[in-house]
């Protein structure tokens, strides 16, 4: 059975008397409520202190809605679902009613009520009783089938073609024997023929439809190589059956069936082709082992590569970057990488991307990022219809990028901006849980295409897509283009594909709009600033890298997707989420310092001996990369040592080198030297060896001053020993000569 419009109704009304209205918004042009547009009631909140949640009577799961779209043979409309008694307490006489608003009118009233619920309460018939009482964790299925016309309060009293809002309006009796609303969900319903009554014609000039059928995840790949590593295995249940990358594939499989084929366009991520390609072959999962998703990989891109063969494929950016963070970051490099996704394309499915097609996260771009997407030969864009101002219309347009003309493909936002649904509907996970919210987008989508193609009826471009990462059930992927189908089966549309598009010359001359919105969601110029830094450091560090010899390993083969892991930090998928940009930048440097590490000098088991003063110091450098290394051995000040810088060392790969650093020792002693390695640039390589030096002979200096000691005691030594001979002269000089003769008279005597 299908599953449609499961919703999360919560019931009641407040103490207050006053309806609590959750209203989150999608990061697109329309904000929409949870169901879209859930009403959301309660009798009593949980608790009086701010912040808190109030507590959920009933739930409300519609699984049916039949017809989707009113044609003459749909005599009644018919709701099937279940209600859950999710409260604390007891109900009884719960009842259900379905009710209609007046049809919308304009283009203006369909958005006004994709943005929130408008009034459907125009008719409302009587109450159908579809349980007498739901105990506390009790379920009930349910059926409720209304005529599309008839008496009053019996019917939805439909006469004529439009769209209308309608309600699924449950009421219920709770303790102390009041009754209240317990939970509504309001959608659309277009209404095309009126049983046995007027009916809408087909238009002289139909809508011309493409509908762009993008294939995207979430970055995941940690590492490449022989054997490469994803974050999780998530996306091997997206690829297997039931998953929601098996479901869109099945779906594009029906949208290029007859009426519609030739209207329609793939739009693949290159790095989600690189990352099931990698699957195909075996791989691992960080922290899991081995990924059990090998065989669903290799038949899912087995059936893809056959259905592509031959038809309109627009590559995304690499790793669908996110193309204006990266222009306002500065980082050129990284939006030429994300440019080569055609590259991938072609070699993986072995076909042509639309050559200068570029298809920006979220349809939008700045004037800066359209600059220099120009500068990478992008001649052609595809844009939110949001994204350009001042232009009437959804056809083509053409902008300025700094002199040249880009061609703008506008997606129709009234329509896209349905699919999208909630907020809180965007995630994309493997398989999807009945509890989702997307259902009644699609339904809501329906009603906006069935306006676009049967009430307008002025031959405009609808170019129809749904979220990059788009995550409705199966049954309603398919339901959603079988009625489209029908719409153009029907006359009301003639598909026109993309290529017709960008071959026209458009028109209108068109400026850029950057939603206020869609700034708010890029990724953070924080983040963008450290991958900036890291790109940087791993620019310096390929510099340095060389290639053995022709039959070796090439520098790139191993740069290549670290460069790739930095471009996934900056991906689209993590507009709005910090913390996923910093998980995968996280990854990218882990990537990069496991390269750096590999380039590093050993550390000695035992003292380098000196066996005198100008005795070089040994070094043991290590390479265990594939290529060549020129390294920069730089010695931290040590005192007692002088070291010389050696030049610039070139290392082989896979290999060692003993090398010797010229030192002059000041002093004898033990002491460590810490020495590191840099590529020429200053990338630093490898950790920092620590090496114990002994020496017991004296440098130079010390000889010096030893000598210069030495000598200055020599002339101290003879400075004394003159001045005491020099006194002992001038004491005998001293002495008069009458003392002289009588020491000469005794003496004679004597």
């Amino acid at each position: 059975m299908k599953r449609l419009l499961s919703a999360l109704a919560v019931a009641g009304v407040l103490i207050s008397g006053t309806p609590a209205v959750a209203a989150p918004v999608d990061g697109g042009r329309i904000p929409v409520r949870p169901a879209p547009a859930t009403q959301v009631w309660a009798t009593r909140p949980a608790s009086n202190q701010p912040g808190q949640t109030v507590q959920p009577l009933l739930r409300l799961d519609i699984e049916e809605l039949s017809p989707r779209v009113v044609t003459a043979g749909a005599n009644s409309v018919t709701v099937t679902g279940k209600i859950i008694n999710t409260g604390d307490r007891d109900i009884t006489d719960i009842e259900l009613r379905l009710e209609r608003g007046e049809a919308l009118t304009s283009e203006e009233a369909v958005r006004q009520a994709l943005r929130e619920p408008t009034d459907a309460e125009f008719v409302q018939p009587w109450f159908t009783r579809i349980a007498d009482e739901l105990k506390v964790g009790q379920s009930k299925p349910f059926t409720l089938t209304v005529p599309v016309r008839g008496p009053d309060n019996t019917s939805l009293r439909i006469d004529r073609p439009g769209v209308y809002p309608i309600l699924a309006n449950i009421n219920g009796s709770l303790d102390r024997g009041y009754r209240a609303r317990l939970a509504a969900l309001s959608t659309l319903l277009p209404v095309l023929a009126v049983p046995d009554g007027e009916a809408l014609g087909v238009p002289a000039n139909p809508a011309r439809i493409t509908l762009l059928w993008p294939l995207a995840d979430q970055p995941r790949m940690v590492s490449g190589g022989l054997e490469p590593v994803l974050s999780d295995d998530e996306l091997a249940s997206s690829l297997a059956l039931g998953g929601r990358l098996y479901g869109l594939l099945k779906g594009y499989e029906s949208a290029l069936g007859d009426p519609l084929g030739t209207g329609v366009c793939l739009a693949v991520d290159p790095d989600l082709l690189r990352t099931v390609q990698a699957m195909s072959k075996g791989y691992q999962v960080r922290g899991q082992g081995a990924g059990k998703g090998r065989n669903e990989a290799e038949l899912w891109l087995a059936q893809l590569r056959l259905l592509a063969g031959g038809r309109c494929v627009v590559a995304l950016p690499d790793a669908d970057a996110d193309l204006v963070a990266l222009a306002r970051a500065g980082l050129t490099d990284l939006t030429a990488l994300a440019a080569k996704g055609a590259d991938v394309v072609r070699e993986v499915l072995q076909v042509q991307a639309q050559p200068g097609l570029a298809w920006p996260a979220d349809g939008v771009v700045d004037q800066q990022a359209l600059t220099e997407l120009s500068a990478q030969g992008v001649t052609s864009l595809v844009l939110d219809q949001a994204a350009v101002a001042g232009t009437p219309g959804t056809g083509p347009v053409r902008l300025d990028a700094d002199g040249k003309q880009v061609t703008a493909v506008r997606i129709d936002g009234m329509v896209s901006d349905a699919l999208r649904g909630a907020a809180t509907a965007r995630t994309a996970s493997g398989i999807t849980t009945p509890v989702e919210t997307r259902p009644v987008s699609v339904q809501n989508a329906l009603a906006a295409l069935a306006y676009r193609t049967g009430f307008q009826g002025n031959g405009q471009q609808v170019v129809i897509s749904p979220p990059r990462r788009w995550n409705a059930p199966t049954g309603e992927v398919n339901t959603f283009l079988q009625i489209t189908k029908s719409l153009v089966a029907a006359g009301y549309a003639t598909p026109v594909g993309l290529q017709a598009l960008l071959g026209a010359l458009p028109e209108q001359q068109a400026a850029l709009s950057y939603p206020v919105e869609s700034g708010a969601h890029e990724v953070p110029p924080a983040v963008t600033a450290e991958v900036a830094g890291s790109w940087q450091g791993l620019q310096e560090l390929s510099r340095a890298m060389s290639q053995q010899d022709a039959a070796s390993t090439a520098p790139n083969a191993l740069v290549d997707p670290l460069r790739l892991g930095l471009l996934r930090a900056t991906s689209g998928a993590w507009r709005g989420n910090e913390s996923g940009a910093r998980i995968a930048l996280g990854n990218a440097r882990e990537q990069v310092d496991e390269l750096r590490r590999k380039v590093t000098v050993t550390e000695p088991n035992s003292p380098i001996l000196l066996a005198s003063g100008d005795s070089p110091i040994p070094v043991t450098v290590r390479n265990r990369l594939d290529v060549r290394v020129t390294v920069r051995i730089v010695v931290e000040e040590t005192p007692g040592i002088i070291a010389q810088q050696l030049p610039d060392q070139v290392l082989p790969a896979r290999g060692d080198r003993q090398l010797t650093v010229p030192v002059e020792v000041l002093r004898s002693g033990r002491f460590p030297v810490h020495i590191r390695l840099t590529t020429p640039d200053g990338v630093e390589l490898g950790e920092r060896a620590r090496l114990e030096v002994s020496s017991s002979a004296y440098g130079t200096i010390t000889i010096v001053i030893t000598v210069l000691a030495a000598a200055l005691l020599v002339l101290l030594s003879a400075r004394r020993i003159y001045r005491r001979a020099r006194a002992s002269r001038a004491a005998a000089a001293a002495v008069p000569n009458d003392a002289r003769g009588v020491t000469a008279e005794k003496s004679s005597t004597s």
